[in-house]
């Protein structure tokens, strides 16, 4: 009887890759074989699938799996995925992106990508800290927080990136933590399916510097504290303002269907070529 190929051995890279550079505990891990899995489930073909990411600890995970793969300049990721999906429409386009990436440096390019709604499925790891570089505040370290960068706490709000991207015209908006896997693999499914920019927020934790700063010394603390601080968005329907003071809101955020700026400039380009 012949053995179904493990799914290690079918989508990552020959071992020179590895190691990993992630630290033990750390959260990406648990994301990219999320990730593999619903790429399996899929039945998108190595070939038709092209990963991008920036810099930083998630923005690693392209080098290790075995697709088209774009490894770029810190949050310059959706800018190299736009062309991408222009160029050669039938490709399934993702891409990867930590908080920093994301939000900071790439803000504006994150804010664009979803109002023009382009046919990419986005994962932003946030780990709340930047956790390749030192430690230091990323966009979204909570008030308080004390970082590397800001050691008696963080002066800012964070940003709700999920509202964020909600709010400039993304297609589906998805939030989940790497505690919650059932829940994480099921957005992963929505975002790859979906037509338009459909984002997934994973909340991972980064054990070596935020887990230290919060006083949680084990990555089995940071998940329990993911499980005891977050709320189905089901259930948070239900709940007050005050009741849902500092916890975070998981599940299908937002999910609509709008034209993608693909099929609008497809559009307009058989309209003139008609003149």
């Amino acid at each position: 009887m012949k053995h179904k190929e493990h799914l290690i051995r079918k989508y990552l890279r020959p071992s020179k890759k590895m190691p990993t550079i992630w630290c033990p505990g750390c959260g990406i891990g648990i994301f990219m074989q999320a990730l593999i899995r619903a790429i399996d489930r899929s039945g998108y073909g190595k070939d038709d699938v092209v990963m991008v990411s920036g810099i930083g600890c998630s923005s690693r995970i392209p080098i290790y799996l075995d697709f088209n793969t774009l490894h770029t300049t810190h949050g310059r990721a959706l800018t190299f995925a736009t062309g991408i999906k222009l160029a050669r429409p039938h490709l399934k386009v993702i891409t990867i992106m930590g908080d920093g990436d994301a939000v900071a440096i790439g803000g504006n390019h994150l804010i664009h990508a979803a109002k023009r709604n382009i046919d990419v499925s986005a994962f932003v790891i946030n780990n709340q800290v930047y956790g390749m570089t030192g430690g230091q505040c990323s966009p979204t370290t909570a008030h308080g927080t004390r970082t590397t960068s800001s050691p008696y706490g963080n002066l800012e709000s964070a940003f709700d990136i999920s509202r964020l991207v909600e709010a400039a015209g993304a297609a589906m908006v998805g939030r989940a933590t790497v505690y919650h896997t059932p829940l994480l693999d099921r957005l992963i499914d929505m975002a790859l399916h979906k037509k338009g920019f459909a984002m997934v927020e994973v909340i991972a934790q980064c054990v070596t510097y935020s887990g230290r700063w919060l006083g949680l010394t084990s990555p089995a603390d940071m998940m329990l504290w993911q499980r005891d601080n977050c709320v189905r968005v089901e259930r948070a329907q239900e709940m007050t303002e005050e009741e849902l003071a500092d916890k975070i809101v998981i599940g299908v955020l937002s999910d609509r269907e709008r034209p993608t700026y693909s099929h609008e400039y497809r559009k307009l380009f058989a309209e003139l070529s008609k003149v």
